[in-house]
């Protein structure tokens, strides 16, 4: 199905930086693209966003309803690749943009699917800018992962989380980026205690400000507290939600070192053995973190405990964290 067929469209701003196309699943775009083709020389930031979060219950044909190759020709001078939950999506489309799209500076796919990086060699060699690479719940193969060269590339920011890649393989990518800023690498079976403890041997964390390993059942906390204590007071931000075992006794040690982070990510809505100290925890948080901006607790609140004290660990997070902006409790 046409959208339209755009005839009496006779001009387009021709000035435009952003772009953003929200694709449905049936409707072609191709008759606006063409009228549109010579206007959008440069754009700078484009999102194409896709129907990913219907969750289709059954398969249905996939109709490529965009045609990137087309539209990467007429975009050279993008810098921000925005690729959310397009079905069609693959290797091919990022391998296009990239020959194309020099300047290119921000990649991301989250949840494209079809995408399994076969052509991240290519892509990393080509984009000799890219800083940011997003790549969340896509079918990123070991293989493909680490036949790139990513010794050599500019990644500052890389979010690998809901994938099946491999330890060895994870081990060797967080071996080799050099500059690694933040790193997001949560529901990743294969991250366990031997990949953070090649990471922190390797010395590549030292520029780390972001560290999000959410669900990471695989990584125990004594390992985990062995990295924090070593490059936690750099941290700007912590995520160790979603696992059972990293309770508020790990916190209570690591938060004193924390002392530069300004988001903090904490708890499971797993039903616990043991119980949350509310107030302890507070306490510590208030103490030890002030440039604290974002708090969020995600035990079940069946597993949180109060005490007397807790209005006054309240009032110590409420007084020391000046900084605060997000309180979130669920």
């Amino acid at each position: 199905m046409q959208l339209h067929d755009f005839s009496e469209m006779q001009a387009f701003p021709a000035k435009l930086r952003y772009m953003c196309i929200c694709l449905s699943e049936v409707i072609f775009m191709e008759g606006f693209m063409r009228k549109i083709y010579n206007f959008i020389n440069g754009l700078e930031v484009l999102h194409l966003i896709g129907t990913y979060e219907k969750g289709e219950e059954e398969e249905e044909e996939i109709y490529e309803v965009i045609n990137v190759h087309k539209l990467k020709s007429a975009t050279p001078n993008l810098r921000v690749i925005n690729l959310y939950g397009i079905n069609f999506i693959d290797d091919s489309h990022i391998d296009a943009f990239s020959s194309n799209c020099i300047q290119l500076e921000c990649l991301a796919v989250n949840y494209c699917s079809k995408v399994t990086g076969s052509t991240l060699k290519p892509l990393l060699a080509r984009s000799k800018q890219l800083k940011c690479l997003l790549m969340n719940g896509t079918d990123l193969k070991s293989e493909y992962v680490m036949q790139a060269e990513w010794d050599k590339c500019s990644v500052q920011e890389l979010d690998i989380s809901g994938t099946d890649l491999s330890t060895e393989c994870l081990i060797d990518l967080l071996t080799r980026i050099p500059s690694l800023r933040f790193i997001s690498a949560g529901q990743i079976n294969g991250f366990n205690d031997s990949v953070l403890k090649a990471w922190a041997e390797s010395g590549n964390p030292k520029t780390l400000v972001a560290l999000d390993i959410d669900s990471s059942d695989n990584i125990s906390d004594e390992a985990l507290g062995r990295f924090i204590t070593r490059y936690g007071a750099q941290l700007q931000a912590c995520v160790l939600s979603g696992m059972t075992h990293i309770t508020d006794q790990l916190w209570m040690t690591i938060l004193p070192i924390l002392v530069n982070v300004k988001i903090i990510v904490m708890g499971t809505t797993e039903r616990l053995i043991g119980n949350i100290h509310v107030d302890q925890l507070m306490d510590t948080i208030g103490s030890s973190c002030p440039a604290l901006e974002r708090l969020e607790l995600r035990w079940d609140p069946e597993n949180l405990r109060f005490s007397d004290k807790s209005q006054k660990a309240i009032d110590m997070l409420r007084v020391k964290c000046l900084k605060l902006r997000c309180l979130v409790l669920r």
